[in-house]
């Protein structure tokens, strides 16, 4: 199978195309034929060298969390996944030496999810690290799951509603029954941050967000889901309601943050922390059952009418797709792998 892969860390040079071997699953474990691979910043990461070395200790590593294809064979024990079933990965290349930058992946079952009727893989790509990086955002308070009416009656805030994973939480809480209020940077931004479905968009670049948030939401906001801690979280502490949950998942703007103890304190906010490779097993299962939910409820979509643009690679040309991440392409930049 062709494959691409990194041998040592650093640059997207380092990427190169390879063959390896096809892969056999073992007890518990499915292979995929991956048509489409979704790009994030973790995996270039990884491939930097940003979080540490080699990842997993591998000698060779192809890159990819998450993917969508169908089911190419299923081991021993699988019993709710049959050959061809189109399916979506989620934490592919986590612990394991070839993620979904290869034309066949093989899978613990638990990371590999059932497309639901009518559901693309540019979007069953698309729903790993964001979506489920914006449910677990989503529910670190006190609404364990997502669900129609889950959030009736709360003010969501989303910061960067134009980002791969602001889009998804705004998608996913507009489902919940939230209200949505989110941030972004310019008026093409905004644009796109409507058509994900949010109910306000605030320019934080030429509006006072603060005023703007206290206008729409005099009682306070529920649950904020933040990318930028180290620049947003005064500013959240002002906009909070009494018991809100702050999930912060990135660190843009800054390695550090401050915390404004009385103001945390004083409305009694619990901050946490969002990262998936550390959240226990049935969280993410809880997680993926959710957005595939949602993507069945017709209420998870990408594209530009969704609010995130895609575009397309070869597998040929993975390096250029972790330089468009890496330089920050707005929207979801996904990699061509095989065809459907």
């Amino acid at each position: 199978m062709r494959a691409v892969v990194y041998r040592e860390t650093g640059p997207s040079s380092v990427l190169q195309a390879v063959e390896l071997d096809d892969p056999t699953p073992g007890a518990g474990e499915v292979v995929v034929r991956v048509v489409r691979s979704g790009i994030n910043p973790t995996d270039w990461k990884f491939r930097a060298g940003a979080m540490g070395g080699m990842p997993g200790g591998f000698d060779q590593v192809a890159p990819g969390q998450d993917g969508a294809g169908r089911v190419e064979a299923v081991g021993e024990g699988v019993s709710d996944l049959a050959v061809g079933d189109p399916v979506w990965l989620f934490m592919a290349q986590s612990g394991r030496p070839v993620g979904t930058a290869a034309e066949l992946s093989v899978q613990p079952v638990e990371r590999v999810t059932r497309l639901p009727e009518g559901a693309g893989f540019d979007l069953g790509a698309n729903l790993g690290v964001p979506a489920i990086t914006a449910h677990r955002a989503l529910t670190v308070g006190d609404v364990p799951r997502l669900a129609p009416g889950a959030l009736d009656g709360r003010v969501v805030l989303v910061a960067g509603g134009a980002g791969a994973v602001g889009n998804a939480a705004v998608q996913l809480a507009r489902w919940a029954g939230a209200t949505v209020i989110t941030t972004v940077s310019s008026p093409e931004k905004a644009a796109l941050a409507e058509a994900a479905g949010a109910h306000h968009v605030v320019d934080y670049r030429r509006e006072d967000v603060v005023a703007r948030v206290r206008a729409i939401a005099p009682d306070g906001v529920h649950q904020v889901v933040e990318v930028a801690p180290a620049q947003n979280l005064a500013l959240d502490l002002e906009v909070v309601a009494q018991h809100a949950t702050i999930g912060f998942y990135a660190n843009n703007g800054g390695d550090e943050m401050t915390l404004p103890v009385r103001g945390a304190f004083a409305k009694n906010v619990a901050l946490v922390g969002v990262l998936l490779y550390s959240v226990r097993p049935d969280l993410l299962r809880a997680a993926a059952d959710d957005v595939t939910a949602a993507v069945a409820a017709g209420a998870l979509r990408v594209g530009e009418d969704a609010g995130l643009p895609l575009h397309h690679y070869p597998l040929d040309e993975l390096a250029a797709a972790h330089d468009a991440v890496e330089g920050g392409a707005v929207g979801k930049v996904l990699v061509d792998v095989t065809d459907a």
